[in-house]
């Protein structure tokens, strides 16, 4: 059984940073905003972790094998290499969905995302090493079958862009609104979901809705494991079972080595 561990990534009173004392260059902002992604990213997923940009304002991480102490120093590090400051809430739970919204619940009860008087909030407690197992973490990697010959080679970059996205978009809330899972864009034609505990036929059932309301073809590798990267690592294999089998679903186990040449 699933027991996700969520970090929401809040940046501090940011909003009004952006346009005090007059407004910033966007592409400043821009360039602020990327280079703190990246540097969340290497931090969290140097620790097994994953990270997703979401609105880069409010990014969320899946954080199994963290601990308090982990997310201190990561707030020190932002702190000390940039002009704004992180508030972290954690929240646990085997649905997704509600260890975000506990996530979520410890930062908004400090105060509002621009009160000024609000910085690096710490609130709530991670798994302890005791209550971790091997299927805490279920990640399933999707990708649209054939997006190169669909859409990128034949379209402009904004139109494949908008079919992309469609598919993202109703994947997105069908997995929330079914199932409490969390899906995410990550670049491409690629979307990572952080799942409860789904069956073959559930995920098919979600990719038949996404072909269904918005026309595009999902194909899914899923991988279960006690952090986010070794589930993440099994569900990029299972995907590629998908591609050499022709399926839309597969399964793969973490545990087991994958093949090297």
């Amino acid at each position: 059984m699933t027991n996700t561990q969520l970090t929401l990534v809040q940046i501090d009173n940011y909003g009004p940073w952006t346009v005090t004392p007059d407004p910033r260059r966007e592409m400043d902002l821009q360039t602020l905003q990327s280079r703190l992604f990246a540097d969340l990213a290497q931090f969290v997923g140097s620790r097994d972790g994953y990270v997703f940009f979401t609105r880069f304002d409010n990014m969320v991480a899946v954080t199994n094998g963290l601990d308090r102490e982990d997310h201190q120093l990561l707030q020190e590090s932002i702190a000390n290499r940039y002009p704004v400051t992180l508030s972290l809430g954690i929240g646990t739970d085997r649905n997704p969905a509600v260890a975000l919204e506990r996530a979520t619940d410890h930062v908004q009860r400090a105060g509002s995302a621009q009160d000024g008087d609000r910085r690096e909030v710490l609130s709530g407690d991670t798994l302890a090493e005791a209550d971790r197992s091997s299927s805490d973490v279920q990640i399933a990697h999707f990708d649209v079958n054939d997006a190169t010959g669909k859409y990128t080679d034949r379209l402009n970059e904004f139109d494949t862009f908008i079919h992309i996205e469609q598919g993202y978009a109703s994947l997105m809330r069908y997995l929330r609104e079914e199932h409490g899972a969390l899906s995410f864009f990550v670049g491409g034609d690629n979307i990572i979901a952080v799942t409860p505990d789904l069956t073959t036929d559930q995920y098919r059932a979600a990719i038949d809705h996404v072909e269904a309301e918005a026309d595009v073809e999902l194909k899914v590798g899923v991988g279960t494991a006690s952090n986010a990267h070794e589930a993440g690592f099994a569900a990029k294999h299972a995907l590629e079972d998908c591609r050499h089998l022709g399926t839309t679903v597969e399964f793969a186990d973490a545990s087991v080595e994958p093949a090297t040449d």
